[in-house]
């Protein structure tokens, strides 16, 4: 079975990384939205082929949460790094619950 949000959490990050481009000529989130947005997408890949193997989808979520966490708490600005710690953190909690749910 599909990973559809882990899929939409991917296309979520991916996009933004561009619009950040877009909008301010920022490689920097270019770069940054690409990666974390094609790890992320591996890692719904990975969960789709075997719900178990989703330590790539956590961890890579997880890192994001704390970055833009970071960023959020720097700027204050809900738009982009809030709303993406937001959903970091969002899909860090499936994968943890279903690490609870595991043992």
């Amino acid at each position: 079975m599909a990973d559809l949000i882990g899929f939409g959490y991917s296309a979520v990050v991916t996009l933004g990384g561009v619009i950040g481009y877009v909008k301010a000529g920022s490689t920097m989130s270019l770069m940054a939205g690409l990666l974390f947005g094609g790890l992320s997408f591996y890692g719904a890949y990975q969960v789709s082929q075997n719900p178990q193997n989703f330590y790539l989808a956590l961890s890579t979520s997880i890192i994001l949460a704390i970055i833009m966490g970071m960023r959020f708490s720097k700027s204050g600005k809900f738009m982009p790094a809030g709303l993406v710690c937001i959903l970091s953190c969002l899909q860090a909690g499936r994968f943890l619950y279903r690490a609870a749910m595991k043992t």
